[in-house]
């Protein structure tokens, strides 16, 4: 009888899109009882998304990596030791230096600790060294909860993990590698190849957006081509279904907005990128009663990582005129509603951008930093990665360094909202691919061609 398919969800992000493209719906039509979910999410997240795939069997992590005694506790502790100096965290700094990603932005004690370069570790940034960490950090050898070692012998057939960078995957990593049990790499998003860790480089199968993320896997991955497919990417799936007007005007309706006035949306990014952010909240909402309160609409968005978000917009709870959404990882179809009808999107940088262009709405990129003191520019670095090469050498938004031209931009947006709208086009060809509405498919086929 073949072994269950093992479906990790180790973050948020990735979680989402899979759900809402349709790609665990569908491995569970295709795979039935041979599905399993793993979510490494905190327990009432988990919940919340197993609740979306009813009678798919869903699978305890924090029995399946409990110690098992005195000896493996220990044992742990020493892997945990050696890994603030050896593994996953000085790896990733390390791999940002070796390529020069993001060195604008890493300093000691940065908040985003893929960007604090006090976690390099102790050893010379020597290569040799650095590959033999490496070795080190995948090793099948490495210390591997005796529980999940054993869950995974007798039940695992397959791995599947649907963002294969963050540290919690890396015990399953790990395993998998131990028991000689296929794994498939999901490399979650655009900008994961150049600058969030690195990729292990034993997977049986790794699934890319596009042809430049393959392209990254071989050049700073060492990973061969022949291994990696290229999907599109899933998210597009949701947008390619289109969302009636009507929906748009029920959804704005439910905020207390007219639905027969233009709608500017601004897009929130995390604290930790964006930390001047509640500054420009009341900058925009100020002017925006100030001087043109009756010509549109104001909706914010909060980034679903922003745990300060009711702090951060404060100064636009309880206008009338303005909505402000919930930080929410689990309503991406009034995300999906709004982008498709928005009049304007105001953004700093991050996938967001990439869906508004995607969606073909007129948007302005922020590039500054409302009240910030002089010398900081969070704003404009937040878009300097080597991901963001292609998008920032185009016209397909408005740039703006200063208040004025935030303001100038949504009135151009508003205005004349075909502007920009051939660059728009061309830049998501390039940056994301033809958005056919079966990536999720692709996906699919991938994973059973390796667990099938």
């Amino acid at each position: 009888m073949a072994k269950d398919v093992w479906l990790v969800f180790p973050d948020q992000l990735s979680t989402r899109m899979l759900f809402d493209a349709g790609v665990v719906a569908r491995l569970s039509e295709r795979l039935g009882p041979r599905l399993a979910l793993i979510f490494l999410l905190e327990r009432d997240e988990a919940r919340e998304w197993a609740a979306r795939a009813p009678g798919v069997r869903v699978i305890d992590p924090e029995a399946a990596e409990r110690p098992s005694g005195l000896a493996e506790r220990a044992a742990r502790r020493i892997d945990r030791m050696l890994d603030r100096h050896l593994g996953y965290f000085p790896l990733a700094i390390r791999l940002n230096y070796r390529h020069g990603f993001h060195l604008e932005r890493m300093a000691p004690g940065h908040a985003n600790w893929m960007l604090d370069s006090a976690r390099a570790g102790r050893l010379p940034r020597w290569q040799p060294i650095e590959r033999a960490m490496q070795r080190w950090h995948f090793s099948a050898r490495r210390h591997v909860p005796r529980t999940l070692l054993e869950q995974m012998r007798r039940e695992c057939g397959a791995l599947v993990l649907t963002n294969v960078q963050p540290q919690a995957a890396v015990p399953y990593l790990l395993a998998a590698r131990r028991l000689g049990i296929p794994v498939v790499a999901h490399v979650a998003s655009w900008d994961h190849t150049v600058g969030k860790g690195v990729i292990p480089p034993f997977c049986d199968r790794y699934l890319v957006q596009n042809r430049a993320m393959e392209h990254d896997l071989a050049r700073y991955h060492n990973i061969v081509p022949n291994r990696v497919v290229v999907t599109g990417w899933p998210q597009t799936d949701v947008y390619f279904r289109r969302r009636p007007r009507e929906d748009y005007d029920a959804l704005l309706g439910s905020y207390g907005l007219d639905p027969a006035r233009p709608l500017v949306v601004m897009m929130g990014n995390t604290p930790t990128n964006a930390p001047y952010e509640g500054q420009f909240v009341a900058r925009l909402v100020g002017w925006w009663e100030e001087a043109v309160r009756d010509r549109f609409s104001l909706l914010l968005r909060p980034h679903p990582r922003d745990r300060e978000w009711r702090e951060r917009f404060a100064p636009a709870l309880g206008r009338s005129g303005v909505h402000v959404q919930d930080a929410s990882f689990t309503d991406f179809e009034a995300l999906a509603t709004l982008l498709q009808h928005c009049d304007c999107v105001v953004a700093n940088a991050g996938t967001i951008l990439l869906d508004a262009l995607v969606n073909d709405r007129p948007a302005v990129c922020v590039l500054y930093d409302e009240g910030a003191p002089p010398g900081e520019s969070w704003a404009v670095k937040n878009v300097l990665g080597e991901h963001y090469r292609e998008l920032t050498r185009s016209d397909a938004f408005y740039r703006a360094e200063s208040f004025d031209d935030v303001v100038q931009g949504i009135e151009r947006a508003l205005a004349n909202p075909a502007e920009l709208a051939e660059e728009r086009c061309r830049v998501s060809l390039e940056v994301v691919g033809d958005a056919d509405g079966r990536a999720a498919e692709r996906v699919v086929d991938a994973i059973l061609a390796v667990v099938a």
